[in-house]
């Protein structure tokens, strides 16, 4: 067998090690990043994504325009999944992690070029990183949860950039009112979960109708028409089970041989379900939300006795009028007290582009709240609720966290000047790899430039020279083309946001050079070696058969 090559990979698999292998996975990398670099800042552009069906989104979202992607290439999906996990964790920067990602990877090639080994670049990367967080942390400020000023301007910094300016000021104060209405506080620490926001879309009106509930709105109508359309100082009882006759747990028929006999067991149905009803008037309940169904001849009742009914409420929803309320989610109407009803200054039926919506306001000192968005079109309304939704994350990631550094590429800047001079303190080839990753910082400065049509490199001078003078909180303001303080101009982000990023793309980029072969299978591999293994077991795993 002398000279005779073997196989040890199926036919059709694809195999490229060494340089070329990363030198593939690093270009697929970088360009997945350039594909959303231009979306970064207040001036970036958005991108159009159209599936499969034919439905169009028009977003700048970063973790947006990755996840509608159709990615093929294995080490453009591990940028995505940076992507993903920052707009998992912290809600917002989910562009700027892939950018970093992209530009430490862009770096690294270079290093490779002068015979630098990847596992050298890895560890001056962490090295990097941790001095980093550890920088950031050191410029950051701490705020509290009840300042409502700062907490503002945090929700039109995530904001800003995103289609949504001509009612930023408006849906960052829904933010701040929406997250500080259900702070709680758990072993010390503040906690904000936004669950309990509710989001509701309806196209019509403009993005000024869009407005916070301080309650609930349930997309649902009441069971019957006759009954009250708005009820004031409502009280409220929260019935998880059918207000209807039970199904017997067992095969039972009833025989009924006579006319008087028939009308005789109606009659006892109907006196069953009026106690029933009975039961919740009792409660001094006038309205009811049943997670299940309700009668028609219960329904009469209700009607008759004034109550506001709603059926097939929604299991989530029923925990969220509860919060809301104040009300016990009930199962049993036999133990019913009057402190278990929730309480609402006024619970109404109105239309809402012409459908019908039920709305629980006035509640008092709610745990769970409700915005309703208001858009021209679909499209708009899809935008706005992106923008909000960053928006309620940094906002309730500041409470929790409690601290703040400045917006505008400032903290980038600062971290890669700390870096270079860090990095002149280390010996050995890692020192190279620091330095490469204080100028990968420096991507974001440059791109917000590039984005608002400035000169990325007079800018970044501008930049450097001021932290270099001492002031660690100057930025770009693209708005007017030039490097000011961004505390004083109010442009803040959550330190978790910016940890979160360098930390993610540190991490990926790592793993990402760390790969020196990769191996892919097609799809009819398989099916091929199936085949060949129709013989015995000549062909089994590529190899040639064997003279025995």
């Amino acid at each position: 067998m002398s000279g005779q090559p073997i196989f040890i990979l199926r036919e059709g698999s694809k195999r490229t090690k060494g340089r070329d292998a990363q030198s593939n996975n690093i270009m697929a990398a970088k360009a997945v990043a350039e594909a959303v670099r231009t979306t970064l800042g207040p001036k970036g552009m958005d991108k159009m994504l159209v599936d499969s069906m034919g439905d169009v989104t028009v977003t700048n979202d970063g973790a947006t325009i990755l996840k509608e992607m159709d990615i093929e290439h294995p080490a453009a999906k591990m940028i995505v999944e940076v992507s993903k996990t920052q707009d998992e964790e912290v809600g917002d920067g989910t562009t700027s992690a892939a950018v970093i990602t992209g530009e430490l990877l862009k770096k690294a090639e270079d290093l490779i070029e002068m015979d630098i080994h990847p596992t050298v670049i890895a560890a001056g990367y962490r090295m990097a990183a941790d001095k980093a967080v550890e920088i950031l942390s050191g410029l950051s400020k701490d705020v509290d949860y009840t300042d409502r000023d700062t907490l503002t301007n945090i929700s039109n910094t995530s904001i800003t950039g995103k289609g949504a300016e001509s009612a930023k000021q408006l849906l960052s104060e829904i933010s701040v009112d929406a997250c500080s209405s259900i702070v709680e506080e758990s072993a010390g620490k503040k906690i904000v979960d936004r669950e309990y926001i509710n989001v509701i879309k309806k196209v019509g009106g403009t993005l000024n109708d869009s407005e916070l509930i301080k309650g609930m709105i349930i997309d649902k109508e009441r069971v019957h028409t006759n009954m009250p359309e708005r009820v004031e100082k409502a009280k409220i009882l929260l019935y998880n089970e059918a207000i209807e006759l039970k199904d017997t747990e067992v095969d039972a028929e009833i025989s009924i041989t006579s006319p008087d006999q028939l009308q005789l067991f109606l009659d006892q149905e109907e006196d069953m379900i009026r106690k029933i009803v009975q039961k919740i008037v009792d409660t001094g309940a006038n309205v009811v939300f049943c997670q299940k169904g309700i009668d028609d001849m219960a329904q009469h009742f209700l009607t008759k006795a004034g109550i506001f009914a709603v059926r097939r409420v929604k299991k989530s929803d029923m925990e969220k009028l509860s919060r809301a309320t104040g009300g016990r989610l009930i199962y049993n109407l036999d133990e019913v007290e009057e402190a278990d009803l929730g309480y609402a200054e006024i619970v109404e039926e109105k239309k809402i582009s012409g459908e019908p919506m039920i709305f629980i306001t006035g509640c008092d000192n709610p745990k769970a709240v409700t915005i309703l968005l208001r858009g021209g079109t679909e499209h708009v309304v899809d935008s706005i609720e992106t923008a909000l939704e960053d928006s309620i994350r940094v906002v309730a990631l500041t409470i929790e966290d409690g601290k703040l550094v400045a917006g505008g590429g400032s903290p980038e800047v600062e971290v890669a000047l700390r870096l270079s001079e860090y990095a002149g303190t280390l010996e050995g080839r890692e020192q190279l790899a620091v330095r490469a990753y204080a100028d990968a910082l420096e991507i974001i400065p440059k791109t917000l430039a590039e984005n608002a049509g400035l000169d990325p490199i007079d800018m970044l001078m501008d930049l450097r020279s001021s932290h270099e003078n001492g002031n660690k909180s100057a930025g770009l303001d693209v708005l007017q083309g030039k490097v000011i303080d961004m505390w004083e101009a109010f442009v803040v982000e959550p330190l978790k946001v910016k940890t979160q990023a360098i930390n993610a793309a540190t991490e990926s980029s790592i793993m990402i050079l760390r790969i020196d072969d990769v191996i892919a299978t097609t799809k009819g591999a398989d099916a091929q070696a199936g085949a060949g293994m129709g013989g015995g077991m000549g062909g089994m795993d590529g190899m040639p058969p064997m003279d025995m």
